[in-house]
């Protein structure tokens, strides 16, 4: 916990420097999961305000059993929680981190084995997949772990 701190403090101090926005999302290892505070209203996802001034967004995805594969509900609750980051002027910076065993394993693909290419596409599928992109937090990207 006292690395990713160090790390929070650092994009802080580096996003104080920048007078611009840098859209980009940073990485991190996991961290000992007992210090990890769920807010309990998301199924896929443990999310927190840490740092010394609570102003660092911290999610973590929590789908063990399916070492963190990305579902829908992983990447709503995700777009969710970015958006709430977002609009919360408190939060200099948002981390995203995984768990001991794996950050994710990719798509869920339990969950796109019976759907055609079609399906996605006309379903907007991966639509929300993007907002992880669009994420407007300033962080540093050298900072990915």
């Amino acid at each position: 916990m006292a690395s990713l701190q160090k790390l929070a403090s650092s994009l802080l101090k580096s996003a104080a420097l920048n007078s611009r926005r840098v859209v980009a999302t940073t990485l991190v290892g996991s961290h000992n999961a007992a210090r990890c505070m769920s807010t309990g209203q998301y199924e896929t996802l443990l999310v927190e305000k840490t740092g010394e001034k609570n102003n660092v967004g911290l999610i973590r995805l929590n789908r063990p059993k399916a070492l963190n594969a990305l579902c829908d509900q992983l990447m709503e609750e995700l777009a969710e929680v970015l958006d709430k980051f977002d609009a919360d002027k408190d939060i200099g910076c948002v981390v995203l981190t995984g768990s001991e065993r794996s950050f994710a394993a990719g798509a869920d693909i339990k969950e796109m084995e019976n759907r055609s290419f079609q399906d996605v596409i006309g379903e907007n599928f991966l639509t929300k997949w993007s907002r992880l992109a669009n994420n407007t937090k300033p962080t540093d990207r050298k900072s990915v772990v």
